[in-house]
Formats: structure tokens, sequence, C-alpha cells
């Protein structure tokens, strides 16, 4: 092989491997049985790139108490829980 050879194969496969990692990461969490945030029970909830959760936890009784959703402008939701924390 020519040194020209050598070096399109070269180029030809760090490109390609470039193309490989372009694409962004994807992520699914599955919460199963018996899971738990702050004492409250959040099972069987599954959460990706379009329903996402963002949980607060409180010492005292949080402004605004309770779980609700929130939708973006690209379509996905994100729900957002503020809970006061519970004791054992």
């Amino acid at each position: 092989m020519t040194i020209k050879a050598r070096l399109a194969t070269a180029a030809l496969i760090a490109f390609g491997t470039i193309g490989l990692f372009d694409q962004p990461a994807s992520a699914e969490v599955r919460l199963g049985k018996n899971v738990r945030i702050g004492g409250h029970d959040v099972s069987h909830q599954t959460f990706n790139k379009q329903r996402r959760g963002r949980y607060y936890i409180y010492r005292t009784t949080p402004p605004k108490p309770g779980c609700r959703w929130v939708s973006h402008g690209d379509g996905s939701r994100t729900k957002v829980c503020h809970l006061k924390r519970k004791l054992r």
C-alpha cells in the first residue's frame, strides 16, 4: 500500500468512527418495586428523554406541596414533585 492509500484509509476510518458518536445518547430509567425518595413511594415509574422527573425534598413544609406535570415547548414533560421528608 502506498502512503496516500494508507492516509485515505485512515481518514475514512477516523470519519467513520466520528459518525458513530455524533448521535445523542438516550437512556431510560425504570423505577421498580419498593423505590422510595424521601420516604415517598415512587415505584413503577419510567422516565426518559420525553418524560423526566425532578424531586425536591424539604425538611419543612414545601412552598408548593405535591406533584405536577410541566410541559415544555419541545413536547417533553417533567414531573416536578415538592415533597416533605418522611421520618421512619
